[in-house]
């Protein structure tokens, strides 16, 4: 059995690297990524949300457009339901865009060089580059990867894979963090902020740790159960392995 260490350094074996919430904090992302020990067949699976609230949403956005062209690991980007929201603003498919300005979308439009008194869906669609249109309407509603079923907000607890709604995929919360699931896959999600990663092992683990809230940036390595964690504003990172986090009582906090 190899340590850790050793493990993430082995060329030829494929690694899944699973990112949570981001919210336009672009400075801890970058960091994030240039610290992970990506080898060339490792993939990388975003749980989405990665506008609203923070200081770059744009700048977010156009970073991983450009890791998606750049580098040539297998990428996954999944849909949040801020994402979800700012389609609805902008008139395509999704859900509660009346909610848009009032849950983090202002800071994304200003990112965009939209100002207060314009933040129409007119000029929204006038601002925001065709690249990154196509980017948010790309997004997946969720990813298997062996025995794990990465989605950003979690599922309705008794429903079967092919039954689960895309408001129950991008919106539920405390119904599916309090009561086991009836899947045959350990859920990856982010969505619901905690104070530290919610082990609840084998039905579910929740990696939205809060950076836009001044907490941390979290990314789980879904083979060796490491975890790779960033501080708001630090610029190193640090990894453990998860099985030293579940004696810990995670709290739901901001939602």
């Amino acid at each position: 059995m190899h340590s850790l260490d050793s493990r993430l350094k082995i060329d030829g074996i494929m690694a899944c690297y699973v990112i949570g919430d981001i919210h336009g904090c672009l400075s801890e992302l970058t960091c994030l990524l240039d610290n992970l020990p990506l080898k060339p067949a490792d993939r990388i699976v975003f749980l989405g949300d990665y506008i609203d609230r923070g200081p770059d949403s744009k700048g977010v956005v156009s970073h991983l457009i450009n890791l998606a062209k750049t580098i040539g690991n297998e990428i996954v980007f999944l849909k949040g339901n801020h994402e979800d929201m700012l389609l609805a603003f902008l008139g395509f498919d999704g859900n509660y865009g009346e909610m848009f300005l009032a849950n983090g979308g202002q800071a994304t439009l200003a990112s965009y060089g939209i100002p207060p008194m314009a933040m129409t869906q007119d000029c929204a669609m006038a601002r925001i580059p065709a690249e990154h249109l196509h980017f948010f309407l790309s997004l997946h509603k969720y990813y298997l990867y062996e025995s794990y079923l990465c989605v950003h907000a979690g599922v309705q607890p008794f429903k079967e894979l092919q039954s689960q709604s895309e408001i129950d995929m991008f919106w539920i919360r405390n119904e599916f963090i309090a009561n086991p699931h009836c899947l045959p896959y350990t859920v990856i999600f982010g969505h619901t902020p905690l104070m530290e990663v919610l082990v609840d092992l084998p039905g579910k683990i929740g990696i939205d740790t809060g950076v836009v809230y001044g907490r941390k940036l979290s990314c789980i390595e879904l083979d060796e159960k490491a975890l790779f964690q960033i501080d708001r504003g630090a610029r190193k990172i640090r990894h453990t392995s998860i099985q030293n986090l579940q004696t810990l009582h995670s709290k739901i906090s901001t939602p």
